[in-house]
């Protein structure tokens, strides 16, 4: 009996894909059944129905992880609660390295996993043997096993979320296609099909390929591009094992899956061939893509060389076919910044079944609480800027983002392709000072400068890399002299208005309805205390202010401001990024260098103390000055506009002759803050941890008038004492040049037990030692005590190392270089 086609419904998806079926399963599954799937053509049709699916639970994060590990359990019940076979089993995974580097980050990935409470076993190339005989492994190094990976049908479970979505309330409508989403004031309101209008209180944009073209019809910027994926399937092979475990050679850009009797043999190969430049037909319906077989042939042939037995075996099917990538090789979910109640789950870079059901679990929950349930920064659509869904740049970035899935994961690896999309005006003048440049969130910026003679360009490991002593120089040049950053990519929001103090104050924890001229820190947080944002507010006058954020953040931090003003207020919010270039003048010579520049400034502390801001002149040019440093030595950030950059940049550098001045990048920064324990949003915090957690408690303002966004949460925290969770600064004991280096995700084990795990680390070149911060548990409380009482190491890529752990960054802890 066909369904009513409805014409108001709370929730409406579009596309019935796994993600789309598995968010209307979890909907239902939390009581939310008034939800309306609408399908162009057939569930699966578009990519599910080709996907190997395969099911992996080990990912970068913690909770990536978790939400991988759901995914299991769901599709491993799924067939007792609908009754619909889905063909999931758990026969592990085997990932084998050829090469010492290889092992070691697969060897991270499993301490990683052992962290996150994995089972996971290293193996040496005759333990690859005795799990998967079939393999020739004279050059194996070894690998890793998690037993509880596995395999799944795609169209079956697909057909089995969409089954448990039905039996609950959900209507799924296949055959209709929908043209438009319908927007008013804002917000999306429903959407447009060829059988009518249908409005909904939500709307979720699970469209795969076709997601992009159909949010940027109302401005939305969900940036994806197609790539053509290659695999084959053999002819049924006589007495292959029925219970091989999925095997991974990411050396050689494969992986193998035993299906019925035959081998699946899939590849990520390093150069991707992009499709769909011209946008997808609207007829593409369990459509292939033309056979290419000199672009697959070099991948069979080691593979013919891994598994000897291929060789003999008929090629039963040559399949090419679609799947969407982003420009990070992460997928795109959560509420569109551009459009209120409009929520998206597209793009999943060939892991979206593995994905699906963790996916269905945080958007079901998201779309009720409209607050994510957990820190997913890594995925959140508002992490990618609007410039990144040009076709042009999409088109070339994705020849390399499906190669980059089983390409090393450097740390620092700089991508190759779409480079130059956004560059400072100072650009050039930095490049002609030797700047290597890296990449992040478009911006060019110089990463590290390399001297004459130096060649300009990276050479991987997971120790110290090419760039390792001349970042070491120009730490040192900020703690002895003077050094010179580039800043200009962090985002600049001018906020104005005469409810502008009001509106700020209760967004940020800390107090900023302070005198003109004064430089805050603070953070955003939600409502259970989170931190959403961290940055620093300006006051230039009684109505308007400046609010400076990390680059990355620029989209996710100005639509939490902009979704935060009152609809009532007289507050406007500006992104003045593109307009404001920074840099940072950072080190005991930069008073005696700005003295010199400007000097009818006073710029003792007396006049021009910590956290202020002043108007000065330098040259022919009018900018503000703060008083602040993300690098723990007296400095100043200064703020020109755009067409005077080159003017102040020219007489900086001219006259910093006279004071050591030394041109310094990101990686030397990034070591300073870690060595002064300064957080970086989206490693060291998110929207998971509070100010008390990550101890920074001194920039919240408990008692000022009107509150804060969190506060009552944040009071709950701190009536309950010293917090279970805590941030500390963690050193190795190791002081040597064989130190390893921390990264991120490393477990923190008290006494022999994990008890935590690292954020973010660097070798800090002014204190010489291997560092990183972390947060760590205890169930009494983390308390001093219990620190020092403590036997502590970090395990790297399984081994365990001894370590020193504190409260206080381990640079200059009384920040007296800093406030001096």
């Amino acid at each position: 009996m066909a369904e009513t086609f409805p014409s108001d419904v709370d929730v409406v998806i579009v596309g019935g894909g796994i993600a789309g079926c598995s968010i209307a399963y979890h909907l239902t599954k939390i009581g939310i059944t008034d939800v309306a799937l609408f399908e162009r053509k057939q569930l699966t049709c578009g990519t599910t129905w080709h996907a190997a699916g395969l099911v992996g639970q080990l990912r970068a994060t913690r909770n990536m992880t978790e939400l991988a590990k759901y995914t299991s359990e769901l599709f491993a019940g799924l067939e007792e609660e609908t009754g619909q076979a889905t063909g999931f089993k758990q026969n592990g995974s085997v990932s084998v390295a050829l090469s010492e580097a290889r092992f070691e980050e697969l060897k991270r990935g499993a301490s990683m996993g052992r962290n996150f409470g994995l089972e996971v076993r290293i193996l040496s190339a005759e333990d690859i043997r005795a799990h998967y005989p079939l393999l020739a492994l004279d050059d194996a190094v070894g690998g890793v096993f998690l037993p509880k990976d596995g395999q799944t049908n795609p169209i079956d479970t697909t057909t089995a979320l969409a089954k448990g979505a039905r039996m609950r309330g959900a209507k799924i409508f296949e055959n209709t296609a929908v043209s438009k989403i319908l927007v008013e004031g804002g917000r999306a309101v429903g959407v447009e099909t060829e059988k009518g209008p249908v409005k909904a209180r939500t709307v979720v944009i699970c469209g795969g390929m076709w997601s992009r073209d159909l949010a940027g019809a109302i401005g939305v910027s969900l940036p994806l591009h197609a790539a053509e994926h290659f695999y084959i399937v053999t002819e049924p092979l006589p007495d292959l094992p029925t219970d091989l475990p999925v095997l991974r050679v990411p050396d050689e850009h494969a992986y193998y899956k035993e299906d019925a009797g035959k081998i699946l043999l899939g590849c990520f190969e390093p150069e991707a061939k992009p499709w769909g430049m011209d946008g997808i037909p609207d007829d593409f319906s369990f459509d292939t893509l033309p056979e290419d077989f000199d672009h697959f042939e070099p991948i069979l042939e080691m593979a013919v060389a891994r598994m000897p037995l291929l060789a003999e075996a008929g090629i039963q099917l040559f399949f090419n076919g679609p799947e969407s990538f982003t420009p990070d090789d992460r997928y795109l979910i959560g509420e569109a910044p551009e459009v209120r109640d409009l929520f998206v789950a597209c793009g999943f870079n060939s892991i979206g079944i593995q994905s699906a059901g963790g996916v269905g679990k945080v958007m079901a929950d998201w779309i009720r609480d409209r607050a994510a349930p957990m820190d997913l920064a890594d995925v959140d659509v508002r992490r990618l800027h609007p410039f990144q869904s040009a076709r042009a740049y999409l088109e070339e970035r994705t020849t390399e983002t499906l190669g980059l899935l089983y390409a090393m994961h450097w740390p620092h690896y700089q991508v190759k392709t779409a480079r130059g999309a956004r560059r400072g005006p100072l650009h050039d003048r930095f490049l002609a000072a030797g700047a290597v440049m890296g990449e992040t969130a478009g911006w060019e910026r110089p990463n590290w400068y390399a001297p004459d003679g130096v060649a300009k360009e990276y050479v991987y490991s997971y120790g110290r890399q090419n760039w390792h002593p001349h970042a070491q120089a120009e730490c040192e040049a900020a703690r002895d002299a003077v050094a010179l950053f580039d800043q200009t990519s962090f985002a600049k929001f001018r906020v104005q208005g005469r409810d502008a103090a009001s509106v700020l104050n209760r967004i940020s924890a800390n107090q900023v309805d302070a005198p003109v001229g004064k430089l805050v820190y603070t953070q955003w947080l939600n409502e259970r205390g989170g931190i959403e944002a961290d940055l620093t507010v300006i006051r230039l006058a009684e109505t308007d202010f400046l609010v400076i954020t990390a680059g990355a953040a620029q989209t996710r931090d100005f639509a939490w401001l902009t979704h935060n003003i009152p609809e009532d207020a007289h507050c406007i919010a500006t992104d003045v990024t593109s307009g404001l270039p920074m840099l940072g003048v950072m080190g005991p010579n930069s008073r005696a260098l700005l003295t010199a520049l400007a000097p009818h400034t006073d710029w003792s502390t007396a006049a021009f103390p910590f956290g202020t801001m002043q108007p000065v002149e330098i040259g022919f040019a009018k900018l503000h000055a703060g008083r602040v440093s993300y690098v723990g030595e007296l400095g100043w950030e200064l703020y020109i506009p755009a067409e005077f950059s080159a003017h102040v940049y020219d007489r900086i550098v001219e006259a910093g002759a006279d004071f050591g001045l030394k041109h310094a990048g990101i990686h030397a920064m990034n070591a300073c803050r870690v060595e002064k324990g300064f957080r970086h949003w989206g490693h060291d915090i998110a929207d998971e941890d509070t100010p008390l957690e990550a101890g920074l408690g001194f920039a919240v303002a408990w008692d000022k008038p009107g509150g804060f966004i969190g506060r009552e949460a944040l009071l709950a925290q701190k009536e309950k004492g010293t917090p279970a969770k805590r941030m500390i600064q963690i050193a190795l004991e190791d002081e040597s040049e064989a130190a390893p280096l921390m990264l991120h995700e490393e477990p923190i084990l008290r006494d022999g037990e994990i008890v935590g795990s690292t954020t973010s680390g660097a070798w800090g070149h002014r204190v010489g030692k291997s560092l990183a911060m972390g947060y760590v548990h205890c169930e009494g409380g983390v308390t001093k005590d219990w620190l020092e009482s403590g036997r502590w190491e970090v395990e790297i890529a399984w081994a365990a190392h001894p370590a020193r752990v504190q409260f206080a960054p381990w640079y200059d802890p009384k920040a007296e270089r800093m406030r001096g």
